[in-house]
């Protein structure tokens, strides 16, 4: 996702300004963009906690003073970095909720959008943990928590054994982004211009790794198929089949972040190529990192009680496992980056957009998913690759239109709206799929891999 296009991507997306330069273009008339520290001796507002002789109190000599106001002041400038915070009100009703087992639907709603903000702050103290850690050290801090919310919910699911949650929702965030995203940003950047250009050769070498996903994907399934008749004990071989694509997967991963981060980091670092800025921090390391572990315990604990009313939401809603996974929750997980990446293509940083669109979905092709899969065999879940036929045509249908539509590196609003449709479409059908209509489904398919 992608790493070295995370960092100027997020930096594009803040709603608050964090740099200099900004600050000094926006000047001091623009309230929310003038900088908190200053040196006047009159502001008492939230942001630098009032004044001492002229020096904000976060910078007082005495410690039992300066902890308490700079733990005040980094709050404030962390709550004020994305207008997507305003939800994290959701964050401790979505917890009493849960922990006094109240009304299922309740529960799940408002975990929900506690997530969101959640999403959003787990983003932002990756972003300011790795500007800290040199490029590499970056990237691979981007790469193993770009997905972190979509992984944690995963694993919770993943433990208790609703396979079906999680093969949905791995499936769903990868069609979220590659569709969904992708579309939206098109049509962002086609409606202020005619035509939006982005690198061509970043852009195919994504869609090809996309490919080799899709058929890693379509093999198990085939060979669940082909082994239907068999005397031959399907779920084992499947299994085998399905843990040792995860681990050379997980292989192509780590080569791939080798080649975008050390060999052909120049083709990724699209910061370089736009003559851009060292981004300005918020927190340091030590408030970085205490950030990330809480928000990480918040959303794991709102992950549970959002996978434990799930079977309620779907008695009483009548939405299939699948429509949750594969649709609510990749909105959960990638919301506030979504909103971002539209803001970022509308401004022509087409690379950017594209880049984070696409590496999103690699990383959760190629890491998130082997990963639950190798993490199901230690604890004795029987997770394989092995998606439903009808998700995997989908997901292998999905690759091919955006292969077409990035392969020339140029883009319109006309091919964001076929991204779109094509999401919606494939909303609608899962929508109106019932869960006991798997099995006829899978036979349709199975005899048309069989034919092959």
């Amino acid at each position: 996702m992608a790493a070295n296009f995370r960092s100027d991507f997020n930096k594009h997306g803040r709603t608050g300004n964090m740099s200099r330069a900004n600050d000094q273009t926006d000047g001091p008339t623009d309230s929310e963009r003038t900088p908190l520290v200053n040196n006047s001796s009159t502001n008492s507002s939230l942001g630098n906690m009032g004044t001492n002789g002229g020096k904000p109190l976060y910078e007082d000599d005495r410690a039992w003073v300066r902890y308490p106001s700079s733990f005040v002041h980094l709050t404030w400038l962390v709550l004020k970095s994305n207008y997507v915070n305003v939800l994290l009100v959701f964050v401790p009703a979505g917890i009493i909720l849960g922990a006094l087992d109240l009304n299922p639907t309740a529960v799940f709603v408002v975990n929900f959008l506690a997530i969101m903000p959640l999403a959003a702050l787990l983003s932002f103290a990756t972003e300011e943990l790795s500007a800290k850690m040199g490029q590499t050290l970056g990237g691979l801090m981007n790469a193993s928590f770009g997905n972190a919310v979509e992984l944690i919910v995963s694993i919770v699911a993943l433990m208790k054994g609703e396979i079906r949650i999680v093969q949905a929702s791995m499936l769903g965030s990868i069609l979220s982004n590659i569709l969904l995203v992708l579309g939206c940003c098109f049509i962002s950047s086609g409606i202020m211009r005619e035509e939006s250009r982005f690198n061509e050769t970043v852009a195919s070498t994504m869609s090809s790794l996309m490919a080799v996903a899709a058929t890693s994907l379509i093999i198990p399934a085939t060979l669940y198929s082909s082994l239907t008749d068999s005397s031959a004990d399907t779920e084992a071989n499947v299994l085998v089949l399905s843990r040792g694509t995860s681990i050379i997967m997980l292989v192509l991963y780590c080569l791939y972040l080798f080649f975008q981060l050390k060999s052909h980091k120049k083709l990724f670092d699209a910061e370089a190529q736009e003559g851009g800025e060292d981004e300005a921090t918020i927190l340091g390391p030590i408030p970085a990192t205490v950030c990330l572990v809480l928000v990480t315990l918040l959303v794991a604990v709102c992950a549970e009680y959002l996978v434990d009313s799930i079977d309620a939401i779907v008695q009483e809603a009548g939405l299939s496992k699948t429509f949750i996974g594969l649709i609510l929750l990749p909105i959960v997980g990638n919301a506030a980056e979504h909103v971002t990446a539209v803001v970022v293509a509308y401004k022509d940083k087409m690379d950017l957009a594209v880049g984070v669109a696409i590496g999103s979905s690699l990383q959760i092709a190629l890491f998130v998913t082997p990963f639950l899969v190798m993490l199901g065999w230690a604890i004795g879940q029987p997770m394989t690759l092995n998606f439903e036929p009808f998700e995997t045509v989908v997901f292998f249908l999905s690759v091919l239109v955006v292969n077409y539509l990035i392969q020339d590196g140029k883009s319109n609003y006309l091919e964001g709206c076929m991204c779109l449709g094509t999401y919606i479409i494939i909303a609608i059908a899962f929508y109106v799929k019932p869960e006991d209509a798997s099995s006829k489904i899978g036979a349709a398919v199975s005899q048309f891999f069989s034919s092959q």
